[in-house]
């Protein structure tokens, strides 16, 4: 997913931790994005406003949906 420059540093920092996380629990791909999935679906439900929640969510979809590799082999 795009990366906004002024996030950088801590995007970078808080991406490191969650992984750090994820790896000490040795969590599996389904149980990972379970959890990122429903964690996206709490700050959207809390930290965003009633009205604009479904616009926000479908955004993020498409984001999520443009920024998957679907080539051939690729990780």
């Amino acid at each position: 997913m795009p990366v906004i420059s002024k996030y950088d540093k801590q995007f970078d920092q808080l991406l490191s931790e969650l992984e750090a996380v994820m790896d000490k629990h040795l969590a599996p791909a389904d149980l990972r994005l379970m959890v990122l999935g429903n964690l996206a679906t709490h700050i959207i439900n809390t930290q965003i406003n009633p009205g604009q929640r479904k616009a926000i969510a479908d955004k993020f979809a498409k984001v999520l949906t443009s920024s998957v590799d679907t080539q051939k082999g690729a990780h």
